[in-house]
Parts: C-alpha cells; sequence; structure tokens
C-alpha cells in the first residue's frame, strides 16, 4: 500500500552560507549557535507556512524554542533579538514569529514521490531518444518546470490573443512581468528608483506569497503611497520649524 503521507524539506541555495545575513550572523559572538537555532527553526515552520506555533492556536515561546533547539533560553532570546534586526524573523500579531524566507525554502513529497524520482534517476541512463511516439507516463517534470512551462504557455496565449509581445521577467526572484512598453513608462516616471521598486516588490512577493494581476500598477502605488508619505513628513518639519522660528 503507498504512503501518500506528506513530508516537508528543507531547499537551501549553495550560497546560502554566503548571503550577508548569515555572514553578519555568522560573525558574531556565539554567532554559530545562532545558525545552527535559525537552520532549527527553518525546519519547525515547514510544515507551517513559515509560522513559529505549537499548533493553530499556540505560538512558539523563547522557552519553548530553547526546549525545542536544545539551547540556552538566554542564547536564544539574544538569536531571537538578531533575526529580527537582520529581517531574517517578524513578529506577527500576538506574539506569532515568522521566517521571512521561508517560501523560497520549502520542499514537499511523499512516499510515493520518492518514489518516482528515484524510478526517474534510474532509468535517465535508459531514456531513448525522444521522439513523438510516446513518453514515460510514470516519470514527471519537477513541479517548479511544470509550472514554468504553464507560464510560458500562458505568456505565449496572451501574446496570441492581444498582438502584444509577451512580457519579460524581472526583479531579485524572477516574479515581476512587465512589457518592454510597461517597463519603459516606469524608468520615465521614476528614472531614480524603478529598479529600486521593482526588486521590493519581487522580495515583497516571494516573502509574503502574494500575487498581483498587474505589477506595473502595483509599483507605481507603492511609489506614489511614498511620496505622500514623504510630502506629509516634509510638511510637520516645515510648519514645526516655523512656529520654531516666531517663538
Amino acid at each position: 500500500m503507498a504512503d501518500n503521507r506528506k513530508y516537508y524539506y528543507l531547499k537551501l541555495k549553495d550560497n546560502f552560507f554566503d548571503g550577508d545575513s548569515i555572514v553578519l550572523l555568522e560573525s558574531m559572538q556565539d554567532g554559530i549557535l545562532y545558525s545552527n537555532i535559525l537552520l532549527k527553526l527553518y525546519l519547525k515552520s515547514l510544515k507551517n507556512g513559515g509560522r513559529l506555533q505549537l499548533d493553530e492556536h499556540i505560538p512558539y515561546t523563547a522557552q519553548m524554542i530553547a526546549t525545542l533547539t536544545r539551547h540556552q533560553i538566554g542564547t536564544v532570546e539574544r538569536a531571537l533579538n538578531i533575526f529580527r534586526q537582520l529581517g531574517l524573523v517578524e513578529e506577527l500579531d500576538g506574539g506569532l514569529l515568522y521566517m521571512t524566507d521561508i517560501e523560497l525554502m520549502i520542499g514537499q513529497s511523499s512516499t510515493e514521490a520518492e518514489r518516482k524520482r528515484a524510478a526517474r534517476l534510474e532509468n535517465k541512463a535508459l531514456w531513448p531518444t525522444r521522439t513523438n511516439g510516446g513518453h514515460l507516463s510514470d516519470i514527471c517534470p519537477p513541479e517548479i518546470e511544470i509550472k514554468k512551462e504553464i507560464d510560458i504557455e500562458s505568456e505565449k496565449e496572451r501574446e496570441k490573443d492581444t498582438g502584444q509581445a509577451a512580457p519579460t521577467v524581472y526583479g531579485r526572484y524572477k516574479n515581476i512581468y512587465l512589457t518592454d512598453t510597461e517597463l519603459s513608462e516606469l524608468q520615465e516616471e521614476l528614472p531614480n528608483t524603478w529598479d529600486f521598486y521593482i526588486n521590493r516588490l519581487s522580495e515583497y512577493m516571494a516573502s509574503k506569497g502574494k500575487t498581483y494581476d498587474n505589477h506595473a500598477a502595483t509599483i507605481r502605488r507603492w511609489a506614489a503611497s511614498d511620496i505622500t508619505k514623504t510630502t506629509a513628513v516634509q510638511g510637520v518639519a516645515t510648519l514645526t520649524c516655523k512656529e520654531g522660528t516666531s517663538l
């Protein structure tokens, strides 16, 4: 009988330990301990989508984390403070901790999936030259490759239906879709910050799992919001200065 239970695993890029946050973390006193705690927290949060919780009602406390990671409570508390400062952990409502980059690291499989993967590796050397005559029904491409193929086909259909060129992907995580016209307009409207907002939206979508129908419009909305906030702050500063001068 096939075992179809779900198993979660951590996917790390080969340059994970070369990232700025990890290098800074491990350069600190007790940094290797902090790094070990971080990896254990990533693993503990996998099945909950990055949330550190015992169940849906009970978030992990520092004491619980110390027990589960087998580290001293003081070491855990210092580590959590540093994780917050480095943006590795975010505190949500009710004190719930969220591992900010976890969406990029979650893998999921089952024993049946592992069996298929092993079969694919075993048969790889035996694959005949591909023809139009058929394929091996039990051997499927990885999920991410399927998604890429779907994305490509969707963009091809859009190009066919609208007569417009398919958009190009941008951003740190290659998840921002912009046509040449949209990119040119953003570069003209935001000459010094267009690339900043593209990467900012890319990182936000990757870490939060968010999606938007129109990436160019979202970037314009974020930029307009930032300009409004800056103008308001400058107005308060000017008013304060005038009041101080009159005294």
